[in-house]
């Protein structure tokens, strides 16, 4: 029984070293993305605005792009904010009245704070029923409602009568500084915590 054992552990391990099919379906000319140049380009990712191919682990091949462009521009969105927020705490902003369980919080310290206050219980449920309607919207997306990701229609008129050149610039000047605000977020709260000080947090 024992070599039996011994006999279905070594076949397993030497399946490991075996050559894996190659049934993906190739790009154009075998494109090597633009941000891993040693990996090839995602094929569904093409046409999308500020695609550089980086998708290292190839959710777009079993995910719909819609989907994943959605949710870079909703935690993109949400980390401009969060950055904003954070610094304005530490720069002295407040919304009056101050309740007296936030008095003297730092941006670090507000959270734990805000949960025994209560406030944060609030905004969870806020945010909940906003999750509950962008869910609708995003699988109207998915079944092709012809909805753009992350289209709420909350431009303010600002892109009503562009140019396509234009809107494209500005959906690409978003998704970099979606992209950029999510590393900047995990930036600042490192430092702010390590350094305990007021901002520039050096």
């Amino acid at each position: 029984m024992m070599k039996l054992a011994a006999l279905a552990a070594m076949a397993g391990s030497a399946a490991a070293f075996a050559p894996a099919s190659t049934t993906r379906v190739a790009t154009s000319l075998n494109a090597k993305s633009t941000a891993l140049p040693f990996l090839e380009a995602p094929p569904n990712c093409e046409g999308y605005v500020g695609n550089a191919g980086f998708d290292p682990f190839r959710f777009s091949d079993f995910v719909p792009v819609d989907f994943l462009r959605e949710a870079e521009l909703k935690h993109g969105r949400i980390a401009m904010m969060a950055w904003l927020g954070y610094v304005s705490v530490d720069c002295g902003l407040r919304v009056l009245p101050v309740p007296e369980a936030l008095e003297g919080v730092t941006a670090a310290t507000a959270h734990d704070a805000s949960v025994e206050q209560g406030g944060l219980s609030q905004m969870f449920l806020w945010f909940g029923l906003l999750e509950v309607i962008d869910f609708i919207a995003i699988q109207q997306m998915l079944e092709g409602s012809g909805r753009a990701p992350g289209d709420f229609g909350f431009d303010g008129g600002l892109l009503r009568g562009k140019s396509d050149a234009y809107v494209e610039d500005m959906k690409l000047k978003e998704i970099t500084h979606c992209r950029l605000a999510m590393l900047a977020f995990s930036g600042v709260v490192t430092q702010s915590v390590l350094t305990q000080g007021p901002f520039p947090y050096v």
